[in-house]
Order: C-alpha cells, then structure tokens, then sequence
C-alpha cells in the first residue's frame, strides 16, 4: 500500500510539471493556430496517436505478459463508464471550456478552473468513499487561495462565458471520480486510450460539422509545430494523471496537480520579465499545500491516499 502511494505521489508530480509546462505552452500554441476549438482537436487526436503507438509499443515488448497493459471491460457499466468518460472528459468539457474562453475574461477563466480541486473532492468523499482529514481541509483551503492569488482574484462578473467554463471544470470533477471509479478494474493505459481516442472522434466530429477543419491544410509549420508539441505533452500528461490516480486518492491527486500552476508562473515570469516577489506569498501557499497533501502520502499514512480496491491497475 505504501509503495503504491509513493508511486501515486512522484506520478502526481510528474503530471503537475507536465501540466505547468504545457498551460504555459498550450496559449502560445492557441495564438499560432488561430482558432482554439481546432488547435485542441488536433492536439488531442496527436496525443490519442501518441498514446496508441506508446501501447503497442508496450504490448509488443511484454514477453512475458508480466503486467496487464490494456485490460477488456467485464460489465455494462464499465462500458457506459468509459463512453462517459471519453465524450465528456475527452470532448464535450473541452468544447465548453474553449468556448466559454471565447467569451469570458482570462481572469475569470483561470479562477473558475481552479475549483476542480473543490468539486473532486465534494464528489470523491460521498461517492468514492475517500477520506478528509483536518490536514486535508487545510490543504485545499491554502491551494485555493494560493491559486486564486496566482490567477488575481475570484471572477468579479459572472456570464455565459464563465458558466461554461464552470461547467466544463465540474464535468472534469465528475471524470474524475469516474475515472478512479474504472480504475479499480481496469489498467490506467485502458483508460487514457479511451478516453483520448473516443474524445478525439467526438471533437473531430464537432468540429467538422462547424467548417473548422477546412483550414488544416492551409496550416504552416510552424503551426503544425505548435500541434505535435503540445499533443505530446498532453499524451504525457494522461499517461502519468491515470496511473497517478490509480494509486491514490482522487483529491490527494488532484491536489499535488496544482502545484503545476507555480511552473506556469514561474515560466510566465520569466518569459516576460515580471518579478517574482508580488506572488511570492501565493507561491508559498500553493507549495505549502501541496507538501501537507505530499507528505502523508510518502509516509504511507492510512489516513491520506487509500490505494484502489480490488481489480488490476497498472501504469
């Protein structure tokens, strides 16, 4: 149990930094391409490809069978899950969210995404059963505010634009506790390729029938540069945040993930010559939360990070 959260931990890391990286990258990418609702449908078919080749790549190298890569489905329910799954995480809270950020003020936009870690956990304790100690609420309570003061406050106006966003950050909540719900039985690698691949097809669909695919000929390379890179970072970044949910708890996951917002600032700051020390308390409290949520963990404490019940889950 011990080793499995331990394993969960460095995955939630390793998927924090692959998603500061690519928050970062991803508006660079948006501003090339042109048209955001295009950019992520050919960033997501990329990392669906990149995914597919990674599997078979693994199913071929695994002689003997010594672990589980890609595992079937028993039930209905389990067949339903991933179609839930794969067209609402995959596509349709992309859709909400690209358009809402169409519509809604960055601000706005980056404070209302940073409540997932709220809604995963209201949904995680009641209907996954995981448990929230005082370390816990203290925790959610410093990421929170540590990120509201990274994205400059709560929305100070509420529209269509924002009620999609908030939308698409509690359809992500739901895929969450879905997701880990699936894990129990079925391999992260399972999970990841589903959800990519069907999201994928959703997303093509969707954005097919609005014209929007008719400029990808005309894209440059430069353009088609912006795609592969980020698609890469996207097939990293569900690789590691399933198999990191398979071993622990959904909100001590969801929790560590915020810690790749301090990467995004850092990479802003940077990039545009901005000092540090205006958000060096918020930093603190981000980095300060996610060692309350990281260390337990570590430990092996029973009361954070309760490993999956039950079925076979492999990264």
């Amino acid at each position: 149990m011990t080793s499995s959260r331990r394993t969960g931990l460095l995955l939630a890391l390793v998927t924090a930094a692959i998603s500061g990286f690519a928050v970062f990258f991803n508006s660079f990418g948006v501003k090339a391409v042109g048209n955001a609702t295009t950019y992520t449908t050919l960033k997501n078919t990329v990392a669906f490809l990149v995914l597919l080749i990674g599997v078979t790549v693994l199913m071929a190298a695994d002689r003997p069978r010594e672990r589980v890569v890609l595992t079937r489905p028993n039930t209905m329910q389990q067949w339903l899950g991933l179609a839930v799954v794969g067209v609402l995480g995959g596509a349709v809270a992309f859709v909400l969210f690209f358009e809402g950020l169409a519509r809604a003020s960055s601000s706005n936009a980056a404070f209302l995404h940073k409540t997932l870690l709220i809604w995963v956990a209201l949904l995680a304790v009641p209907l996954l059963g995981e448990r929230l100690g005082r370390w816990h609420l203290l925790a959610i309570t410093l990421l929170v505010v540590g990120q509201v003061g990274l994205a400059g406050g709560a929305a100070a106006a509420f529209g269509q634009g924002e009620l999609m966003i908030l939308a698409a950050t509690v359809v992500w909540a739901v895929e969450v506790v879905l997701a880990k719900w699936l894990l129990r039985d079925l391999s992260s690698w399972t999970l990841g390729l589903t959800r990519m691949g069907v999201g994928s097809a959703v997303l093509l669909a969707w954005t097919a029938a609005r014209g929007g695919l008719a400029m990808v000929g005309s894209l440059t390379t430069e353009q088609w540069g912006w795609v592969l890179f980020t698609g890469l970072l996207l097939a990293g970044y569900v690789s590691a945040w399933y198999a990191a949910l398979a071993r622990a708890q959904a909100v001590d996951v969801t929790a560590v993930l915020v810690v790749g917002a301090v990467i995004t600032v850092l990479l802003g700051a940077a990039a545009q010559g901005q000092p540090l020390v205006p958000r060096a308390a918020w930093i603190a409290l981000v980095l300060a939360g996610g060692a309350l949520v990281a260390t337990p963990m570590w430990r092996g404490s029973p009361a954070v990070g309760a490993a999956s019940r039950g079925g076979t889950v492999s990264a």
